[in-house]
């Protein structure tokens, strides 16, 4: 008897963590605000669009000039990236809860905090 509730039990938090891990990659599509503490103002806000694209979530950055993510990663709540900046490149490491991502950047200067809003459709 004990068997087969723990057996039900690890079932069920199999389930739910594979549900989990589906709807925060699908809750990562949509534009993100973002801004980034103690860097110059032309580079202190931008945003973040995550978009499904052939099968895959494909990302860009930027302000004016959209730049593409390169090595997109999003697991389990965590999204990393570069992109290329002034022949350097900046390494982007965030947290997903809900409709914020928190975490840092990271650049041939230092590291830098950044915080981005999901934008209400």
């Amino acid at each position: 008897m004990k068997t087969k509730f723990l057996s039900m039990i690890i079932v069920a938090v199999c389930i739910f963590s594979v549900a989990a891990q589906r709807i925060t990659a699908n809750d990562i599509l949509g534009t993100w605000a973002y801004k980034i503490s103690d860097v110059p103002p032309e580079y202190e806000t931008g945003f973040f669009v995550f978009e499904e694209k052939d099968g895959k979530t494909v990302g860009y950055t930027g302000q004016s000039e959209k730049q593409q993510m390169k090595n997109l990663v999003i697991d389990q709540g965590k999204v990393t990236f570069s992109t290329d900046f002034d022949g350097g490149s900046i390494k982007y490491t965030l947290n997903q809860k809900g409709d914020s991502l928190t975490g840092a950047v990271s650049t041939q200067y230092g590291d830098f905090a950044v915080n981005a809003v999901k934008e209400k459709k």
